[in-house]
């Protein structure tokens, strides 16, 4: 909420760019049109009283405009302003006026200002993207619908109450939170065909991506808690858990916003560009970034020096009975930290951020189908897998069906009881206290009862 009102706050004081020019194209072209058009009609009056042999009428031609020209002269003009602003090149294009009018331009547009508009590259790349769009889209939803039935299990089993659930619920929990604003970003930023989404620079676009970036960096710190947790189980023989559990919910959930508020002040100020998903300046991107690379190599180190303590206390001599299997299911455990810390990111930190398109590409498409997974191989490994829950939920399973059979079978007794009449007189004069009268006057009945 202090964020949003940040936000609201400056964008009503301060003065800065808004749009990118690229989202701004159909009104550039729009305006040189009718300047082109102003300008043929201002140089036709002023020439009113000149009289050309044969020449050739100024025209607008879709992207630039040509004055009239005599006949056999060549005409250069400036590459068109709405080519320029996407590929930032000068350059001349040429049309002769001949006896049958204007010839085609040349050389062609593509050639002359580096952008050929018959060119499918975008296209093709624009499909590749939808595709992985798709693929993280079932990703995320896969790991939300199990995330979540992994934080239901968790929370509705008391037996499960502990500190090292309480912080895999938390984990959970972040993962979720990625899952949905992933959902909401991409339902704003491509509720349109405009691959620009120039209409949705709005506070509220700005708001998303801010949500987003928290959600990212949230689901980063609790990693490092993970990490940390586990790190202090196996270094520290004694320490309160209560206590620590409440500085991690700080580290988890109060780091993010501190290092997100400074970054959208320095966006507001000097980078409102578009909605905030586009990071041009590099400088301001390391306020996020360079917190979640030092996350990343922290839980690469803590995940380092997990194993070199796990395999010096399996080889320990002393270690044995109950202590040797805790050691061993921890190191069983620790195999599987590489999902859990998040340690395949720091494959994604080496490589530089400047690569190849298509090296780029892949790297992107790759980053994002592993992340969008991830969620759902942590609530696999680390709930529908783990021992404990499972011996749970067995055994709420048997009791669940313990109490069905019990409660069937008593109701079918009940059902015939009712239904015989004679039975149920029995029944109930057993249950009834007799005189001593009655037992003399009935010794056999009474026999037949014992």
């Amino acid at each position: 909420m202090r964020i949003l009102l940040i936000l609201i706050y400056l964008d009503t004081i301060v003065t800065v760019k808004t749009n990118p020019p690229e989202c701004d194209l159909l009104n550039i072209l729009r305006k040189e049109k009718e300047h082109c058009f102003e300008m043929l009609s201002n140089a036709k009056v002023d020439s009113e009283m000149q009289k050309f042999e044969a020449g050739c009428d100024g025209m607008w031609d879709n992207l630039t405009c040509w004055p009239s020209s005599s006949l056999g002269k060549t005409v250069a003009v400036s590459c068109p302003k709405v080519i320029y602003v996407l590929t930032r090149k000068e350059g001349f294009v040429y049309r002769n006026c001949t006896s049958e009018g204007w010839s085609a331009a040349f050389p062609v547009y593509g050639t002359a200002c580096g952008y050929d508009v018959n060119d499918t590259t975008n296209e093709v790349k624009r499909a590749y993207y939808m595709n992985v769009k798709i693929m993280y889209t079932v990703g995320y939803s896969t790991s939300f619908i199990a995330l979540s039935i992994a934080v239901a299990i968790l929370g509705l089993f008391r037996k499960l109450h502990c500190t090292r659930n309480y912080i895999h619920m938390h984990l959970f929990v972040s993962y979720i939170l990625r899952a949905i604003s992933i959902f909401i970003k991409d339902s704003v930023l491509f509720s349109s065909e405009d691959i620009h989404h120039c209409n949705a620079y709005s506070v509220e676009c700005k708001v998303v991506i801010v949500f987003f970036q928290y959600c990212i960096m949230a689901n980063f710190s609790w990693l490092l808690v993970e990490a940390l947790y586990l790190h202090t189980l196996l270094v520290v023989s004694v320490f309160s858990e209560r206590k620590y559990f409440w500085w991690y919910i700080v580290l988890g959930w109060g780091a993010p916003a501190i290092v997100l508020i400074p970054w959208a002040i320095a966006r507001q100020i000097y980078e409102n560009i578009g909605c905030w998903d586009v990071n041009s300046d590099e400088y301001i991107w390391w306020i996020i970034k360079g917190p979640v690379i030092l996350s990343i190599f922290i839980n690469f180190v803590l995940f380092v020096r997990i194993i070199r303590i796990l395999i010096k206390k399996l080889k320990t001599p002393d270690a044995v009975g109950n202590d040797l299997n805790q050691y061993r299911r921890l190191a069983k455990s620790t195999l599987l930290l590489i999902p859990l810390f998040g340690i395949h990111y720091i494959v994604f930190v080496i490589f530089p951020d400047k690569e190849s398109n298509l090296a780029m590409d892949l790297r992107i498409g790759f980053e994002l189908a592993l992340g969008s997974f991830q969620g759902f191989v942590v609530a696999v490994l680390y709930c529908f897998l783990n021992g404990e829950v499972r011996a749970e939920i067995k055994r709420k399973w048997r009791r669940w069906r313990l109490r069905k059979y019990f409660a069937v079978n008593l109701h079918n007794q009940n059902n015939s009881i009712i239904s015989n009449g004679v039975t149920g007189g029995t029944q109930v004069s057993l249950l009834t206290r007799s005189s001593p009268k009655e037992q003399r006057e009935f010794p056999d009945q009474e026999s037949d009862v014992l």
